[in-house]
């Protein structure tokens, strides 16, 4: 539940910026689990976070400037509560200024891609936990690799193709669709790359969502460290609410000539997915099935992941959960469903995760 707050009181050193707005609130979420991980015989137990949803704190307001035309913004930080840590980048999770009407949005800052938002909408898991369909084509992390060795991991993922605007870019400036439109919405961004470390994107969304039914098509391109190598990712989603269950599915192309920094390495992944949220009582039933066909210069380098999972909802806020996934790589596919892998892992193992938590809105 979101709580309305005095600028003054919350943010001390911002009152005099913050003051001026029509309101401030102060939201966010702490989802904390037991989790258990497998990769073929390395095992390891920890506490983690987001197994449902991101945990993170929220600052946001808005101010009325007349004639249907408002002003506002949202700080977002990414929180860790199993250690009490923020990150490195404190706003990780979106840090804008919009400037909005009937005209639609205008907004400014770091923010997720509209391809990532698609593909997180149409996940049953909604891109969290062991049960995120992005650990069937996303790299985990991996210690004491070359540049050469890591040429041969597959393609998807910051790991493997040195991108850093896989789910998120700073420096974007982003035009979204007015909300009355009948169903259409969409939006699009530009995102400058910063210095030789960051990479440049733009991409956009369209979908049309009304009733039981929800599609969305979104494109965008990263252009990579070395000089006219791209990622591109295309993501069609498609849902349809019955009532008694929501069946979802989504087909995703990523498609780059640059893996692990290295040029002329082509890499392409097909990953379709199809799943479903099951209403039940004060509960839901998530499940999914993910099937990559990747290739790049080393064939093989795909995988089959599915998952499912159950959240009691103790009430509006609070939630119970549990989730099971597994991952099966092909002959070459180097894919985990959480954590990090040894140097010297062998490719094409298994991995599979378990993790039970709670989580509280605020």
């Amino acid at each position: 539940m979101k709580k309305s707050l005095l600028a003054v009181a919350v943010l001390g050193a911002f009152a005099g910026a913050a003051s001026a707005q029509s309101s401030v609130t102060l939201s966010g979420t702490v989802d904390v689990n037991l989790r258990y991980v497998k990769n073929d015989d390395t095992k390891f137990k920890q506490l983690g976070t987001d197994g449902i949803n991101s945990s993170q704190l929220v600052f946001s307001g808005r101010e009325d400037l007349g004639s249907g035309t408002w002003a506002g913004f949202t700080l977002n930080s990414g929180i860790n509560p199993d250690t009490g840590t923020s990150n490195s980048k404190f706003w990780n999770r979106r840090s804008t200024v919009s400037l909005g009407g009937n005209f639609g949005e205008i907004r400014l800052g770091r923010d997720y891609n509209p391809t990532f938002w698609n593909m997180t909408v149409f996940d049953p898991f909604g891109t969290n936990g062991v049960g995120d369909m992005t650990h069937a084509f996303t790299n985990p992390s991996v210690g004491g690799l070359t540049a050469a060795q890591s040429a041969l991991l597959p393609a998807g993922g910051e790991a493997g193709t040195a991108n850093t605007t896989t789910v998120r870019s700073d420096n974007a400036v982003q035009y979204y669709l007015p909300s009355n439109l009948g169903g259409v919405y969409g939006n699009v961004m530009i995102a400058a790359g910063e210095g030789l470390t960051n990479t440049r994107y733009e991409g956009g969304r369209i979908g049309y969502a009304a009733g039981p039914i929800n599609v969305g098509i979104a494109y965008g391109q990263t252009h990579l460290l070395v000089k006219d190598n791209k990622l591109k990712h295309f993501d069609f989603g498609a849902s349809y609410d019955f009532g008694f269950a929501k069946l979802v599915g989504q087909y995703i192309r990523l498609k780059t000539n640059e893996i692990g920094g290295v040029s002329g390495v082509d890499g392409t992944q097909d990953i379709w997915q199809i799943g479903t949220v099951i209403p039940l009582g004060q509960g839901e039933i998530h499940a999914s099935y993910n099937r990559n066909k990747g290739k790049d210069d080393l064939e093989d380098v795909g995988s089959k992941m599915a998952a499912i999972g159950y959240v009691y909802n103790l009430s509006k806020r609070t939630a119970l959960y549990g989730t099971y996934s597994y991952l099966k790589n092909d002959t070459n596919g180097f894919y985990a469903v959480g954590g990090s892998v040894p140097a010297g892992q062998t490719l094409g193992f298994k991995s599979q995760g378990a993790e039970f938590g709670l989580r509280h809105f605020f």
